[in-house]
């Protein structure tokens, strides 16, 4: 894997020959450790959700038929980009669409989430899933060519689900709040819960870099569901499968952001598995999510997203204590410390954006 100081001096190469532009982008500024000009701001989950104009194209249209067509993806990804103004663009897409091309038999359930039929419980399951290739997910990238062409001097953000995250679903068959047969196989059929997390860590590798030759100027992995593990099982069980991801990632020269949900006891491992920007959730103090994270990575976050539902007089104080607080790492993206809750209001977004850019460095 490539040290950190080797990925930044590769990043400045790899993003320019796209869009000598990018080079004064404030996120990849943060991303790299150097001082932008002003703090980066985007949200996760910031494509749909809340956004009127989402809900308008996507009327009548699956979740992964609009995962799946690369001028959907094109128009969800920049909706946010225009009416915020944000540093960045993240990859309209979900965690488990990769699985999708392959032939499982994946749904994904409007107030569910992806839905399995066939859950994975044995080597035979796991023998069954394909490997991922460029031939199987075209609409990917076409759409990010597409978008990398509308956005210019403002990044794209590649997007893929952790190994751990995408196992829960498919050994659950669904969501989970317990991951009781997710932690069943880990601890009793090791052999099954490698041959399962090595599969998935190639289709999300695999997915990233489909992103990135296409055009995408930094990466995160989202393992939203880390923080269901105890440390010592995700140096185990976990931590070596998202790694795998983040060195096959950490070959194409852009930065990688590592985010999970609860995961304040597992930062300093999220960061050493290969991350240069370790993303903190909202339950986290940032203080403590620096310290834990240490002096050699950025961090991202991490305003609750519920303060967008309070008084602006109070987000806005609430989220300059984030910027003050993020003037410690040795760079600081603002984000939320998860995603946009859908009932959320995109001025209140707006505004943010417009607070968190006009704040002083």
């Amino acid at each position: 894997m490539c040290e950190h100081a080797g990925v930044g001096a590769t990043i400045v190469s790899v993003t320019t020959a796209r869009d000598p532009r990018l080079a004064d982008s404030a996120f990849l500024k943060a991303a790299r450790g150097e001082t932008p000009q002003h703090t980066p701001v985007w949200f996760m989950r910031q494509a749909g959700r809340a956004l009127p104009e989402y809900h308008k194209v996507r009327e009548g249209v699956a979740m992964l038929d609009a995962c799946m067509d690369a001028d959907l993806i094109t128009e969800i990804t920049l909706q946010p980009v225009r009416r915020y103004g944000v540093d960045a663009a993240i990859f309209f897409s979900d965690i488990v669409l990769p699985l999708k091309p392959l032939g499982l038999d994946l749904e994904i359930k409007p107030g569910v989430g992806p839905v399995f039929a066939n859950p994975v419980r044995t080597l035979a399951d796991v023998e069954a899933i394909p490997d991922l290739t460029p031939e199987h997910v075209p609409f990917i990238t076409q759409a990010v060519q597409n978008l990398v062409a509308e956005l210019g001097g403002t990044p794209l953000i590649g997007f893929a689900g952790a190994p751990f995250t995408v196992a829960s679903y498919l050994v659950e068959g669904g969501p989970s709040k317990e991951y009781a047969k997710t932690k069943a196989l880990m601890f009793g059929a090791p052999d099954v819960w490698d041959a399962l997390m090595r599969k998935i860590a190639g289709i999300s590798a695999t997915f990233l870099e489909v992103q990135v030759n296409a055009g995408a100027s930094a990466i995160q992995l989202f393992d939203s569901w880390a923080g269901a593990v105890t440390p010592s099982d995700y140096a185990t069980y976990v931590r070596p499968y998202s790694s795998a991801v983040l060195a096959r990632a950490g070959e194409l020269g852009v930065p990688r952001i590592h985010f999970g949900v609860n995961s304040a006891m597992l930062l300093d491992q999220m960061g050493e598995a290969g991350a240069d920007v370790v993303g903190v959730d909202w339950r986290t103090p940032l203080e403590y999510g620096i310290d834990k994270i240490g002096p050699e990575r950025a961090v991202q976050g991490n305003l609750d997203p519920t303060l967008v539902f309070a008084p602006t007089g109070v987000m806005l104080q609430r989220a300059g204590d984030v910027i003050e607080a993020g003037k410690r790492a040795k760079g600081h993206i603002f984000n939320l410390g998860h995603g946009v809750i859908p009932s959320t209001n995109p001025d209140q977004l707006k505004k943010l954006a417009e607070f968190v850019q006009g704040y002083p460095v």
